[in-house]
């Protein structure tokens, strides 16, 4: 029973040390300024877009001028 006691206080006592030193440790944390984050794009992926976007255009336009029955095959 005597060790029952005495896990309690310690317990107790590790218990009253976590109330009180966590905030700390969380305030000593914000103090130090986060790094900087990486870039997200290099431009390459951007670039890829507006081409895939222009050879779109392109595709329809070409379709849009030429008309569906202008084929040079006659049957």
């Amino acid at each position: 029973m005597a060790f029952f006691k005495a896990s309690i206080g310690v317990l107790a006592v590790y218990a009253l040390a976590f109330a009180i030193f966590p905030p700390a440790v969380v305030e000593s944390q914000t103090l130090s300024p986060a790094p900087a984050p990486g870039p997200s794009s290099d431009g390459t992926s951007i670039d890829q877009g507006i081409a895939y976007v222009l050879m779109l255009v392109a595709l329809l336009i070409t379709y849009l001028v030429h008309p569906l029955n202008a084929s040079s095959f006659s049957f």
